[in-house]
């Protein structure tokens, strides 16, 4: 098949129809070669920059923000046809191509729906108000005695006078200029124009079939995986247990007899190998024999010399994130004083899928198929990397297989890009689950401490938090293949949060702080850390949450009760009080333990997420012969504004809770001297099917605000209320993350539960 890159310029030539340009060929057929044509991305003032209207009526949409599996498409889709009063089966949508797509920033954070939403609802509003009054004119009746339906605009009237949005743009663009300032989650776009009244919503609300759907329940859905590109060679790096290693030897002899190999790599300390088939990479990969240096420093081989570092190392920088009062005043001359500390381990992010990335790259221009977060962010990186203009980077994202936060610094399409200059031709590269467990950006440790000071009446006066943890160390910062290539650090890296520490509680006096505490070690090691799901506040919630519920029983009161004596927030109380009534919540004292050897218990907890309010209720039973702890249900409110698709919140929810109660029990990464032990399923465990919990979802809908997010909010609390179900059941706190049977086992040991 004889196919050919279109560029935006040649295709704008081309049709009859309002559009900045779209993908002619689905990716399984993709042209080699970066496109002739311009790459830089479209203007943001130009509605014709977002929306195509085709001669077949559909309307595509063109947005930097990607489906990560959470369903993003549809939801900015629905958005996108309730302003422009067409059928959802209309709308098509094309994203993260970097040279068909305004950069509206990284997909992450919970913020498409937050920071694109507003973006795309007011673009269609402009765009709605543009096509009207072209229908004005075509009518020759005034835009306010029109109205519009499934994109067929009518006279009030006289609905028989008629035309549609194919009809009205007659081959030609709009041509539209609207307003436009900031960049990124903070561009700011067509604010003139005045988008729907909520109340008037059709499609925004509705629980609307998922778009990607269709096609991966049958198997036709394109991934990054399944991209093939005419004149495809296969590619893998080679790497050391210690990045900082330097191969002072590479035996080529060693991979002869494999046959296919076109070419081994070698670039300052990176290593790959190229070949015609994937299994010949594979072959050679494992085969070439490459003597690496030792490195001069000594990495910790264990996780107590993590969690000892952080305690004594001091910080770079101190986030605060709320100060009030005086705390450690209140602290010394309270008459009662509680303090917990948290140890939160390393943890994966565990994609199913490892990562996968096609580049071509030829000369002073390159073209890569990956399943980025940040397709603009990949194209800087890219450039950086082979020395060439930004605009010379053309970026086409292609969904991979989950992510949370592991594809905002994509190394895969790195390696490829390296190997596919080598050779002039394009290079697939697909990590093993080895490669992409052993050398993916880990969420970082923490050690959390949460002190509070009581009063003669039991009463909370002081509340003085502080989460301890690394940065994101790839934040700003070169990737593998970079730093192997001698590319240099340049920053610490970038903090790993510094809310859900108890700030949504009031008290007289309260500190919520988080220390970033910089690496000894050499970089760049194994140990290398980014942004997991909800960055840092699974554990911050943890402390707080635990906290909350050994002060309630310190004062011998309900856990519930205890936490709305001092919650203010009308949004929170509500979504708590929604979550416990869900659940059946009796009010009573915790512990609650028994002496049956299997003992049950319930805990609460509560999280705020870029305004997204979560409850949680956990329904546990404790095996204290062996340990095990099962999660059998877990109810959970959540308030995230308005909500564009009912059913797609819920999924997240469901994912959310799977995760979290998985990061619970389970997840650790192991590591010594020598490197990264955890590198497949059995050595780092994830929850199976037969031990997920039954879930129930309480969805607080507020269409008078905006949308806020439902990605990462629904985990923050689930480890907490789990934790405080644990104590319910056993009367025994554990505070060390994953809360795994042996560490049930020696909790009872050293300290048998209480029994009631």
């Amino acid at each position: 098949m004889n196919t050919k890159m279109v560029s935006r310029r040649e295709l704008l030539k081309s049709t009859g129809a309002l559009v900045v340009g779209f993908n002619l060929f689905p990716p399984i057929a993709l042209a080699g070669g970066a496109a002739p044509g311009d790459l830089a991305e479209p203007d943001a003032r130009s509605l014709d920059s977002w929306l195509a209207v085709s001669k077949d009526g559909s309307v595509t949409l063109f947005t930097s923000k990607v489906e990560l599996g959470t369903g993003v498409e549809t939801a900015l889709a629905q958005i996108v046809a309730e302003e422009l009063d067409i059928a959802l089966a209309q709308m098509k949508v094309e994203s993260g191509d970097t040279s068909k797509t305004v950069d509206q920033g990284l997909t992450a954070g919970s913020r498409t729906l937050l920071l694109a939403g507003p973006q795309l609802r007011q673009v269609a509003a402009a765009t709605r108000e543009a096509l009207l009054k072209l229908a004005s004119g075509r009518l020759n009746v005034p835009p306010e005695k029109l109205e519009v339906k499934e994109g067929v605009v009518s006279v009030k009237d006289a609905p028989a006078k008629k035309v549609s949005y194919a009809e009205l743009v007659g081959g030609k663009r709009l041509n539209v200029t609207v307003t436009a300032s900031g960049t990124g989650w903070d561009l700011k776009v067509a604010t003139e124009a005045k988008p729907k009244d909520p109340k008037t919503y059709k499609i925004v609300g509705t629980s609307a079939p998922r778009m990607d759907l269709p096609g991966k329940f049958t198997g036709e859905f394109v991934y990054s995986a399944d991209v093939r590109v005419p004149g495809m060679l296969h590619g893998r790096a080679i790497r050391p247990a210690a990045v900082i290693s330097k191969p002072s030897s590479v035996d080529e002899s060693s991979i002869a007899y494999i046959p296919g190999i076109v070419k081994i790599v070698q670039e300052g300390s990176f290593v790959g190998v190229v070949a015609q088939t994937e299994w010949a990479a594979i072959q050679a990969a494992r085969q070439l024999k490459v003597t690496w240096s030792t490195p001069q420093r000594k990495y910790p081989s264990t996780k107590e010399e993590v969690f000892d570092y952080l305690r004594a190392t001091r910080s770079v920088k101190d986030q605060v994130a709320l100060s009030r009062g005086n705390p450690q005043s209140e602290l010394g001359k309270a008459t009662k004083v509680l303090e917990t500390t948290v140890q939160w381990p390393l943890q994966l992010h565990g994609m199913i899928g490892p990562s996968c990335a096609v580049a071509d790259v030829r000369g002073d221009r390159a073209t890569v198929w990956t399943g980025t977060q940040s397709p603009f962010g990949a194209r800087t990186r890219i450039a950086g990397l082979l020395g060439i203009p930004e605009k010379n980077v053309h970026v086409i994202y292609t969904e991979g297989s989950g992510s949370y936060g592991r594809l905002q610094n994509d190394d895969c399409s790195e390696d490829a890009a390296l190997l596919s200059r080598a050779v002039g031709k394009p290079v697939r590269v697909q990590w093993s689950r080895a490669d992409e467990d052993g050398w993916e950006m880990k969420g970082p440790a923490q050690v959390v401490t949460v002190r509070t000071a009581l009063d003669p009446s039991g009463k909370v006066t002081a509340w003085d938090f502080l989460d301890r943890s690394f940065p994101w160390s790839e934040e700003g910062n070169p990737l593998l293949a970079s730093r192997q290539t001698g590319m240099k650090p340049s920053a610490v890296g970038f903090g790993n949060g510094a809310g859900a520490g108890g700030e949504i509680y009031t008290f007289d006096h309260q500190k919520v702080a988080a220390a970033l505490i910089p690496w000894v070690w050499e970089d760049p090691m194994p140990l290398r850390t980014g942004n997991l799901r909800a960055p840092g506040e699974p554990a911050r919630s943890f402390a707080s949450e635990t906290m909350m519920d050994d002060l309630a029983a310190n004062a011998g009161v309900d856990p519930v009760e205890f936490r709305l004596r001092y919650l203010t927030d009308k949004r929170l109380i509500e979504t708590l009080n929604a979550a416990a009534k869900q659940a059946n919540w009796e009010k009573k004292r915790s512990p609650q333990s028994t002496v049956s050897a299997k003992a049950k218990g319930r805990g609460v907890a509560i999280g705020d997420r870029t305004g997204t309010m979560t409850a949680a209720v956990a329904e546990v039973e404790v095996d204290k012969s062996t340990g095990k702890v099962s999660v059998t249900r877990i109810t959970l409110a959540q308030d995230c504004g308005l909500i564009v698709n009912p059913d797609g919140v819920k999924n997240q929810i469901q994912g959310n809770v799977i995760q979290g109660v998985s990061r619970t029990l389970l997840e650790e990464v192991k590591f010594d001297q020598s490197g990264i032990k955890s590198l497949d399923w059995i050595t780092y465990p994830i929850i199976r099917f037969s031990d997920i919990p039954d879930i129930e979802i309480v969805l607080i809908n507020r269409p008078e605000m905006n949308s806020l997010g439902a990605g990462e909010a629904a985990i923050v609390p689930v480890p907490a209320a789990i934790s405080n179900a644990i104590f319910d059941a056993i009367g025994i706190r554990l505070l060390d993350v994953p809360i795994t049977p042996e560490r049930v086992l020696r909790a009872i040991s050293e300290r048998p539960p209480a029994q009631a």
